[in-house]
């Protein structure tokens, strides 16, 4: 072993952290994602629902994933609004929050 292949098992190691921040970020980034596109089917679920007459933030509420489905806050519309906290990947440290509205005009 050349003190050149111990520079580079030392430069592997020293990026090594740094690549697992960057691959937690992403998949922080895409859970809240997830959780902004659930919030948002949620909210089109329910003022479809509200558009024929049901109970709008009820079926908003079941639309939602489990994991999102208990902390949420759904308020009838026009528009439904539905507001999630995305989970967090590190213990201790809050979700985002995310929110999300749709309003459909009924049909003529």
């Amino acid at each position: 072993m050349t003190s050149r292949d111990g520079q580079a098992s030392v430069e592997l190691v020293a990026v090594i952290p740094f690549l697992l921040v960057a691959m937690l970020i992403a998949a922080q980034l895409a859970l809240t994602g997830y959780s902004l596109w659930s919030a948002a089917a949620a909210a089109r679920a329910g003022a479809r629902a509200e558009n024929v007459g049901d109970d709008g933030a009820a079926v908003a509420r079941r639309a939602l994933p489990g994991m999102l489905r208990d902390d949420a806050e759904v308020k009838p519309g026009p528009p439904v609004r539905v507001k999630v906290r995305s989970p967090s990947l590190l213990p201790g440290v809050p979700g985002l929050s995310v929110e999300a509205k749709t309003n459909l005009e009924p049909d003529p």
